[in-house]
């Protein structure tokens, strides 16, 4: 009795799968579907790529502070400082990193270094397109991840 009972087990399974085979495939048109992100829904709470921003003038807002390396459980910020000049003003502090690089080999996008910043400089975009077959693309610098000047007048 166990034998047909199993095999009308495997006959029910294979008729949903066969019945399956023949239905139309539905896929998410991405990238290219509807809306203003092509296809892509992210939630408020999405923590994305890092983005470094500016103040309303287009100054960075690091400071250099550290506070955000300090914070990372997985070691993956590197930042040097430097002193702000009179001829060349790079943030509206004293200092401002010149160096400012997160290994995504590392980042467990665990938000900590944006809950430790003082000056809401560095928060989490919405980028998610970061795989890479190479591990040395995936340091991201200072430029990488600056807004640009252009986006910011762009949004006045």
């Amino acid at each position: 009795m166990s034998v047909v009972r199993n095999l009308a087990g495997i006959v029910k399974g294979m008729s949903i799968t066969f019945k399956e085979m023949l239905q139309p495939t539905v896929v998410e048109n991405y990238p290219d579907g509807p809306g203003p992100l092509r296809g892509a829904v992210f939630e408020q709470r999405f923590r994305g790529a890092h983005v470094l921003q500016r103040d309303e003038n287009g100054l960075e807002k690091c400071v250099a502070c550290f506070l955000c390396a300090a914070a990372c459980p997985a070691n993956c910020i590197y930042i040097e400082a430097a002193e702000n000049t009179a001829e060349n003003r790079i943030s509206s502090s004293e200092r401002y990193a010149k160096v400012y690089n997160i290994d995504y080999n590392r980042c467990i996008f665990c938000g900590y270094c944006v809950e430790a910043c003082p000056t809401d400089a560095i928060t989490h975009g919405h980028g998610f397109e970061l795989a890479s077959l190479n591990a040395t693309n995936m340091v991201m610098r200072k430029e990488d991840m600056l807004v640009p000047v252009s986006a910011l007048t762009a949004a006045k």
